[in-house]
């Protein structure tokens, strides 16, 4: 048996993989078993996202990152991230006593109207001299 890896900031805690375990798709059944733990291979993506790091970076106390890879992917191709993430959301709209919409529409926007300026003087005066 592996001893448990360490563990890092970017994985889930209990409370929050009890939120998301029934969103995660089971191993398929039939053919050979699943040799990665759904939990780990979240837990893997996680720090990915986090660390900004290459796949082939990832500390090699997870899955492989071929493995982290596969998985990604096909849960990235088949909408599993938005349905994920639009899951939750409703989850914390009704916790917080608001009622859940069933499309991200958001209840706030921030516009930013700054101006840049790019020289003090404008026109053609700002730009280059032409070489003779």
């Amino acid at each position: 048996m592996t001893p448990p890896r360490r563990r890092y900031a970017t994985d889930l805690t209990d409370r929050e993989w009890a939120l998301l375990a029934p969103l995660i798709p089971a191993p398929k059944p039939g053919g050979r078993p699943a040799v990665h733990d759904r939990r780990e291979l979240v837990n893997a993506m996680l720090y990915l996202v986090r660390a900004g790091c290459a796949w082939r970076l990832l500390p090699h106390d997870f899955p492989p990152w071929q493995s982290v890879y596969h998985y990604w992917r096909i849960w990235r191709r088949e909408g599993r991230w938005e349905r994920v993430l639009a899951r939750l959301r409703e989850q914390e709209r009704l916790r917080q006593g608001r009622h859940p919409t069933p499309t991200p529409t958001p209840s706030a926007v921030v516009l930013d109207s700054q101006s840049v300026k790019t020289t003090e003087k404008g026109g053609r005066t700002a730009s280059t001299v032409p070489r003779s």
